[in-house]
């Protein structure tokens, strides 16, 4: 912005948005979850973008860039491993369909992002953004254990019903195995934290 009183130029002044209080502590969460190659891209200039990343301990800015760029920097960043694009905007939408996964800022989000994104956290808190990550993939842990319970059930209940096996103890087995996944799937109502391996970038403005 140029100020000027009257006829006389006094100066430029720039102003940023500054990254929400909460970003900084989300951001070591993260790290202790084990996620890497965290950045900032966004429409706002370099220096903006540099002065939040900077900020907030982000490994990389990428200022200055359209909707239509956030498209070409997610698949650079995708090429390196599966990215997570954290956005609110219409002009995230786009970055949000090419990422691996989508994830809107629900209360503030536009229409267009949280139709586009993959999972919507519906409110302005970023600070839930570690839990959704690490509820996530205990979820997939238990699944994969899911599966591998049932599958060594039937496994073992197809030859042991041929060699003569009684149908009532292969359909009490097989329904106990089933009481047991439930129970192995209700312990994530206990969950509180946990943590691997990902990729995500930042839009500036949710941050």
């Amino acid at each position: 912005m140029i100020v000027r009183h009257g006829g006389v130029y006094l100066g430029v002044v720039g102003v940023m948005d500054t990254p929400r209080a909460e970003a900084g502590p989300v951001i070591e969460q993260l790290r202790g979850l084990g996620v890497a190659d965290m950045v900032v891209i966004s429409g706002d200039n370099q220096r903006v973008a540099d002065a939040v990343a900077d900020g907030l301990g982000l490994d990389a800015a990428h200022g200055g860039l359209l909707p239509e760029d956030k498209v070409s920097m997610i698949a650079r960043l995708n090429a390196r491993g599966g990215t997570a694009m954290v956005g609110d905007g219409v002009n995230d939408a786009p970055a949000m369909v090419n990422s691996s996964v989508g994830i809107a800022m629900g209360a503030s989000g536009s229409a267009v992002a949280l139709e586009t994104a993959d999972v919507a956290l519906m409110s302005d808190d970023i600070g839930r953004l570690p839990f959704a990550v690490a509820l996530s993939r205990r979820a997939a842990t238990i699944i994969r254990q899911n599966l591998a319970v049932a599958l060594i059930i039937v496994a073992g209940l197809v030859p042991a019903t041929l060699i003569g096996l009684p149908i009532g103890p292969a359909v009490f087995i097989h329904e106990g195995s089933t009481l047991l996944v439930v129970a192995n799937a209700l312990r994530l109502l206990r969950f509180r934290r946990g943590g691997e391996h990902a990729g995500i970038a930042h839009e500036s403005r949710p941050m």
